[in-house]
C-alpha cells in the first residue's frame, strides 16, 4: 500500500482535530495527496513525520483564516459531526479506548475552538496521537522548549473548564433520550421539563442557512417550549435514529431529502444538561456522504 493511503486516516484525524470541519479536513488532505505526488520520494526519509507536517502547517494556515470567517458566521458556530462506530464510518479510524473516543468528541472539540492554533496544534499533536514534543515542535516549526509550553497551556486551559457532562451510559442514555423524545413529540411539556437540568442549555448552529435560534438557550422551561415548538412547524416528516457520532450517542434526523439534523444530547446528575443542533446544510454533507454508503439508517443503532 502506498505510504499515502496506509496514513490517509491519521491524516484526515489530525486535519480534523485541528479544524473541527470534516469538509476543510478532507480538502486539506486531498492538498496534501496532490503536494505528496510531486515530491521527490527519494529525499523523504521518514514518510510519516513529512505527511504530518504538511497537513499540521495546512490547518494552521487554515485555521487561521476560519477564525477570521467565524467572526461574520451567522448565529452559534458548532464543529461538524462525523459517524463513528461502523466499519464504513472510518474516516476518524478505529474509536477503541476511552481517550480515543474524547479526542474527538463534540464536549473537546468546542473547549479546543478556545485555543490558539499554535496551542491546538500541539495539544492535538501531543494527545490525541502521542507525538513527543521533540516531534511536535519539529511539526510545527518551533523548539522543542516552546511546544511542551504550548502544550502544557493548553491542557491546563482545558482542565480549567468546567465539564457539565458525565461519562455516557448507553443503555441510560438511550432510554433518557427515548423518553425526552416521546415527551416532545406528544408536546407533553412538563414532562419533558422533568428530563431537562434546571439549567440545561440548547445551542443551534443553522448557519443562516436553515432556520435556528441564533443564541443559546437556558433554563428548562424556555428550552422545552423551544423544542416542542420546533417539533410542532418542522418536525412532520422527520425520522429521528440514535446513532454514534464523534465517538458518542447522538441523534441523526432524516427527512425525505436526506439528513437534517445531527443532535448531541449531555447528561448529568439531573438530567440533560446540553443540547446542541448541527442544522446548517454545509456542516452535514459529511455525514450524508457516509451515510450514502450503506442502504439507510436502519442498521445505525448501538
Amino acid at each position: 500500500m502506498d505510504d499515502f493511503e496506509r496514513l490517509r486516516g491519521r491524516l484526515f484525524g489530525i486535519a480534523y482535530r485541528m479544524l473541527g470541519t470534516a469538509t476543510d479536513a478532507e480538502e486539506i488532505v486531498q492538498d496534501a495527496w496532490l503536494r505528496w505526488q510531486e515530491v521527490d520520494r527519494s529525499k523523504v526519509r521518514d514518510a510519516d513525520a513529512y505527511l504530518a507536517k504538511v497537513v499540521t502547517n495546512l490547518a494552521l494556515k487554515q485555521l487561521t483564516s476560519a477564525r477570521v470567517r467565524r467572526e461574520t458566521y451567522v448565529g452559534e458556530w458548532l464543529p461538524e459531526p462525523v459517524l463513528t462506530g461502523r466499519a464504513e464510518f472510518e474516516a476518524l479510524g478505529p474509536l477503541e479506548v476511552v481517550a480515543e473516543r474524547e479526542s474527538v468528541s463534540f464536549a473537546l472539540l468546542l473547549l479546543l475552538e478556545r485555543l490558539t492554533p499554535a496551542e491546538r496544534a500541539a495539544y492535538v499533536l501531543h494527545e490525541a496521537f502521542g507525538y513527543s514534543y521533540r516531534d511536535v515542535a519539529e511539526l510545527i516549526g518551533t523548539t522543542e522548549a516552546n511546544a511542551r509550553q504550548l502544550g502544557s497551556r493548553a491542557g491546563k486551559r482545558i482542565a480549567a473548564e468546567p465539564r457539565r457532562d458525565r461519562p455516557v451510559d448507553r443503555a441510560g442514555w438511550r432510554n433518557l433520550v427515548e423518553r425526552f423524545l416521546a415527551a416532545a413529540r406528544l408536546g407533553e411539556i412538563e414532562e419533558l421539563e422533568q428530563l431537562l437540568a434546571a439549567d440545561v442549555m440548547s445551542t443551534a448552529d443553522g448557519g443562516g442557512k436553515v432556520i435556528a435560534a441564533r443564541k443559546v438557550l437556558v433554563g428548562r422551561e424556555r428550552v422545552a417550549r423551544y423544542l416542542i415548538g420546533t417539533l410542532e412547524h418542522f418536525g412532520a416528516g422527520i425520522e429521528a435514529r440514535l446513532a454514534e457520532a464523534n465517538g458518542s450517542p447522538a441523534l441523526v434526523a432524516v427527512g425525505p431529502d436526506g439528513v437534517v439534523a445531527v443532535c448531541f444530547i449531555d447528561l448529568g446528575p439531573d438530567g440533560v444538561t446540553d443540547l446542541r443542533f448541527v442544522l446548517n446544510p454545509d456542516k452535514l454533507a459529511f455525514a450524508a456522504t457516509q451515510l450514502s454508503r450503506i442502504e439507510g439508517l436502519p442498521d445505525l443503532d448501538w
